[in-house]
């Protein structure tokens, strides 16, 4: 059977029940929510979860699983109140988080979307105690909807005071570092490298991410970047071996729209650098000056 199918018996269910487990919850049918009144606030829980396990069950089986998940529903409200007691406003506390894009099974629960082909954007409660990666569950009962302010959060909080210089990479090659020691979330960056290059930037930037504290970018101006990108990929990924919180041990072009592509360093003196559009661009590079 399909969760929709046994939609209307398991609501008829839960509001059955919901006077002798929670008498001050509500079912929402508009939003097919139980609704559980936490201090000033509420917490909400969507019936999604309990419509997939009377699915697999019997009918039979039904009044007890939705007997189960309204409890489990109630306790998780209450530890949605100590939650609110301990954090606050826990708004204020939501960071974007750029990590490699994750297989589906380890995305599944999170406030997880993705940030282009190569990676994803990950939604954290900042704290140095009972903090991590905010799950849906968690969003729900905490009452977290829209989160379009998570970036500014990140931008303001975390971000305002990163540090950007040039090293030598190679002789009179340099290499951009945007970095903040100890951070987790410089890699948010990854979508505004351009503010951090030299304009015109007619081709792009080569981009590493080795950990969530550093961005490393070489704006591309000629066919130089030839011999910049396998030691550009060499410093990536011993700088991601060595990292205590490592994201990306690649290299990628940043081009166009925000977009990325992976580069294959070695595949270089072929003339690929692993894409075909890549390679299109080194045959249209000027000379070096």
């Amino acid at each position: 059977m399909e969760p929709l199918d046994a939609a209307a018996d398991v609501h008829a269910l839960i509001r059955d029940v919901l006077p002798d487990l929670a008498p001050s919850a509500w079912f929402d049918s508009g939003t097919s929510e139980v609704v559980l009144p936490v201090g000033r606030s509420e917490a909400r829980a969507s019936s999604w979860t309990v419509l997939e396990r009377c699915a697999r069950e019997p009918r039979s089986a039904w009044p007890k699983v939705v007997d189960e998940w309204v409890r489990e529903v109630g306790d998780r409200a209450f530890l949605a109140v100590g939650e609110m007691e301990l954090f606050g406003d826990v708004r204020e506390l939501l960071r974007l988080r750029i990590v490699p894009k994750l297989a589906p099974r380890d995305r599944e629960g999170l406030v997880v979307v993705p940030a282009g082909d190569h990676f994803d954007a990950m939604v954290m409660i900042e704290h140095p105690r009972y903090g991590g990666p905010l799950t849906k569950a968690r969003a729900g009962l905490l009452g977290l909807r829209k989160l379009g302010y998570v970036m500014t959060n990140t931008h303001d909080r975390e971000l305002a005071d990163v540090a950007v210089r040039d090293q030598p990479l190679l002789p009179g090659r340099d290499v951009r570092v945007v970095t903040k020691p100890g951070s987790r979330y410089v890699s948010a960056l990854l979508s505004e490298v351009d503010q951090f290059l030299p304009g015109p930037n007619r081709h792009g930037a080569l981009v590493g991410v080795p950990c969530h504290s550093t961005l490393l970018l070489y704006p591309i101006t000629s066919v130089a970047v030839r011999d910049v990108l396998p030691v550009f990929a060499d410093v990536v990924r011993e700088m991601h071996a060595a990292a205590d919180d490592p994201c990306a041990p690649g290299v990628y072009w940043s081009h166009g729209e925000r977009r990325l592509t992976p580069l294959n360093a070695t595949s270089l003196p072929a003339g690929t650098g692993g894409s075909d559009e890549f390679s299109a661009l080194l045959r249209r590079l000027p000379a070096d000056s």
